[in-house]
């Protein structure tokens, strides 16, 4: 019989992956109706999400501003569309944001983020920990830190949101029971203040 031949598809930095991963960008503008959309806060790790949902979204939003947002201490993607090269981070782990720790963006998708005009904020753990608690008292979504911190950047004030119809999206449902029982813990009058 003849050998089965094995293809690795590259989880982010991949054509296919980003076109699948801008179907969330579709979702998104179905969701909308036709409604305004001025912003779109979401995850980034090596770029193939954020890039493939803010490409789709465009279509029907020429004028969307998106802002990727990372964890603070391994803003690699972001420190990339400011220098224009990819850069890489010290560490490569370190962070409750697991699922975001890439060893550096994409090939494909950083070009592709400057021509969006992409921009990049960073929220702390404990920023993304806390938005896990609000996802889940609040909204009733179980997220994994790394999927939160848009979420975070939005309810900790890292964009402007006044007067702007703003989407965060919200992916990955992968964590430990533990960090979440220590989220669950987190009172959320923190966001009161």
């Amino acid at each position: 019989p003849e050998a089965s031949k094995a293809y690795i598809i590259p989880p982010y930095d991949h054509s296919l992956t980003i076109a699948g991963q801008g179907t969330i960008g579709l979702e998104v503008a179905e969701q909308l109706e036709g409604a305004p959309l001025d912003q779109l806060l979401i995850c980034c790790g090596g770029g193939g999400l954020a890039t493939g949902t803010a490409t789709a979204l465009q279509q029907a939003y020429p004028a969307l501003d998106t802002t990727v947002v990372e964890p603070e201490g391994f803003d690699d993607f972001t420190r990339s569309l400011t220098t224009g090269t990819r850069q890489s981070n010290p560490r490569r782990v370190g962070s409750l944001c697991d699922a975001l720790l890439t060893p550096t963006p994409g090939a494909l998708t950083l070009p592709l983020a400057h021509n969006l005009g992409i921009k990049g904020v960073v929220v702390s753990d404990a920023q993304a920990l806390a938005a896990v608690a609000y996802a889940a008292q609040k909204l009733r979504l179980i997220v994994e830190p790394g999927g939160a911190v848009a979420l975070a950047a939005a309810l900790f004030a890292k964009v402007d949101l006044r007067g702007k119809t703003t989407v965060a999206v919200i992916s990955g449902g992968n964590i430990d029971c533990d960090v979440l029982t220590e989220a669950l813990a987190i009172d959320l009058q923190v966001f009161a203040r």
